[in-house]
């Protein structure tokens, strides 16, 4: 007690003992209240801090996936897109993204709203940590789609798409799911059902509608050259397989994720010091642990099963392991709070399972998954969303809600009812997912390929589009050694047009002072109809010559009348361009003896 405390309260209520020590009491009762508030809230805001690094950190090993599932000519490109994903997300959110998410919750908590209305640019935004926190998870939704759309999508495409997801479609999700204010919330004071929809950590509204989107993306983008057809663009009897580079990159990218996932689970408690949320936070990593490895082992041992039905021979597929144990970790996202231990071992090796079917399937449709991101994230996020509608425990349902009347179906049998009230719930929120990111992102995917935003030009893509987005080496071998052996040569052809084409654009940039911006299609190289950049004709290589000689003719005939080129000058001149070009004097443009054989 400070000398000050005792004087104010002698001060004031004189010498009269017994109510001198009530004041001095109660002083030193708002003084430690004061104080243990501010501690509550430092903890809170650096467990929520903590959390968000962790979850933000998960780009990374988005980032290694990425990278080692594509081919060598394609990863600084699909890094750099990773690398947007987060400058996207980012402007993104803090623009319209938090406000659209949860913007208006605090106003009026009783009112019932499809999209938030306040909070634009962080203004009157009090807990900062709490935006951080939801930024990562808005960027972890956007960069779902970067390995899907790998080695064929253009930078321009990509930038657009991630600040249109985390500015408007995602955030309408977060708030019809996660605001206060939203229809099918929790949280709601009027919640749907009784119950509103358990989605505790995002299976359905993180992963579901970056899973959604991906696979819209993928199915209007269409495959990569060579992975459905050859490069001449002929249907394969059957799918060629196109590995990446470096497995030790997608191992590496899969044990980040599983540490960050500890982050993006447990963080989504928000406050640690509020009743007992620290078991909760406890049982939460507990469940995340064991659903992963559920995952890995079960999607390990039905491949390794059916290898040794369909071959005879006993074989261990690493990438269906990688994948089984992020699939067992988006399948217990949405109920890692609400499950008993033994249940999130079921909900993750049910989520593996859903993943090798689904990964199957989408090769009989054609349709082209660089990373598998679409099975991952889109099948188990769908179950992880629904068996909080049959495994959800009423005592933790009580603990982390508020409320045991509706719990998981299975539960209510046990207590001889058919409340099926809270899978309802979970059905009716899937599909409201699916509807607004299928009404949302086809039109806007569509628009991006109609007007030649899209598809990445179609040389480009047979030579890598390190080369044309970020000055990567040119590989002289695109597929590794034995594959596509057959178009060898006809790739080399390829090879040799692009590196010529570059060298035509970059003399007619310097003769010219433009190049063409309009976009044509290239059906040679694809079944269907792709844009591309525009090629340089003839016609347009005969004006940039004679507009590069025009100033030695006005030099040469000094107020005489000029002398027009001939065809073979204009050749003579295109010739010693091409040797200045082989000279490397121009920066940036490769020239064929640049040009290396390398097998990858």
């Amino acid at each position: 007690m400070s000398t000050g405390t005792y004087q104010t309260c002698l001060a004031s209520v004189g010498g009269d003992t017994d109510a001198l020590l009530e004041c001095i009491a109660g002083t030193l009762d708002t003084a430690m209240n004061t104080a243990s508030d501010s501690v509550t809230n430092s903890v809170n805001t650096f467990f929520l801090i903590f959390a968000a690094i962790l979850v933000f950190f998960m780009q990374t090993g988005f980032a290694m996936i990425c990278a080692g599932s594509v081919r060598i000519n394609n990863v600084q490109n699909t890094l750099l897109k990773n690398l947007l994903d987060a400058c996207g997300a980012s402007l993104g959110f803090y623009t319209v993204g938090y406000a659209f998410a949860f913007g208006g919750a605090l106003s009026d908590p009783s009112q019932t709203t499809f999209i938030g209305n306040t909070n634009f640019f962080l203004m009157n935004v009090e807990n900062h940590a709490f935006w951080l926190f939801q930024f990562a998870f808005a960027a972890t939704s956007a960069t779902i789609v970067a390995g899907t759309l790998a080695e064929r999508c253009q930078m321009t495409a990509y930038l657009c798409y991630s600040v249109v997801l985390s500015a408007f479609v995602y955030p309408v999700v977060v708030h019809g799911i996660w605001s206060d204010n939203g229809f099918a919330s929790a949280h709601n004071s009027n919640p749907l059902l009784g119950i509103g929809m358990i989605d505790f950590a995002g299976s359905c509204v993180v992963h579901v509608t970056g899973g959604m989107t991906a696979l819209i993306a993928t199915n209007i983008l269409g495959p990569r050259t060579g992975r459905f057809r050859d490069i001449r663009g002929n249907i394969l009897e059957k799918p060629q397989p196109m590995p990446g580079h470096s497995v030790a990159l997608q191992m590496l990218g899969t044990f980040i994720l599983w540490v960050g996932w500890y982050g993006f689970n447990t963080g989504s408690v928000v406050y640690l010091m509020q009743n007992d949320n620290y078991e909760v936070v406890s049982h939460v990593a507990i469940n995340t642990t064991l659903a992963a490895a559920a995952g890995t082992v079960m999607a390990l041992l039905i491949d390794t099963v059916i290898q040794e039905h369909n071959t005879g021979e006993v074989t261990f597929n690493l990438s269906y392991a990688m994948n089984g144990c992020l699939s067992g970790l988006v399948s217990i996202t949405a109920g890692c709070a609400v499950v008993q231990s033994w249940a999130a071992l079921i909900i993750g090796a049910v989520g593996a399972a859903l993943f090798l079917g689904c990964s199957k399937l989408l090769v009989k449709r054609r349709i082209d998954d660089a990373v598998d991101a679409v099975p991952v994230h889109l099948s188990s996020g769908i179950w992880g969303s629904l068996s909080v509608g049959f495994l959800a425990d009423p005592s933790w349902v009580s603990k982390v809600y508020g409320s045991s009347t509706h719990a998981g179906w299975f539960y209510s049998w046990s207590r001889g009812s058919a409340d099926a009230q809270l899978l309802g719930c979970q059905v009716i929120g899937v599909l409201f997912v699916i509807g607004w990111v299928t009404v949302t992102m086809t039109p806007f995917f569509w628009l991006l390929h109609y007007f030649g935003f899209l598809r990445a030009d179609s040389l480009e893509e047979v030579v890598g589009l390190d080369v044309g987005y970020t000055g990567g080496a040119l590989h002289k071998r695109l597929h590794s050694k034995g594959d596509h052996d057959h178009d060898e040569q006809q790739y080399s052809a390829y090879l040799d047009e692009y590196v010529h084409r570059r060298r035509e654009r970059a003399f007619l940039k310097n003769s010219s002072g433009h190049i063409p911006a309009s976009s044509v299609h290239s059906p040679s190289l694809h079944g269907h109809s792709y844009h591309g950049r525009k090629v340089i004709t003839p016609a347009m290589k005969e004006a940039a010559m004679a507009n590069s000689t025009s100033s030695k003719e006005g030099a040469a005939s000094n107020g005489a009348a000029s002398v027009k080129s001939s065809p073979r000058d204009i050749d003579r001149d295109w010739n010693d361009n091409e040797k200045v070009l082989d000279g490397s004097r121009n920066s940036g443009v490769p020239s064929l003896k640049s040009v290396k054989e390398e097998e990858v």
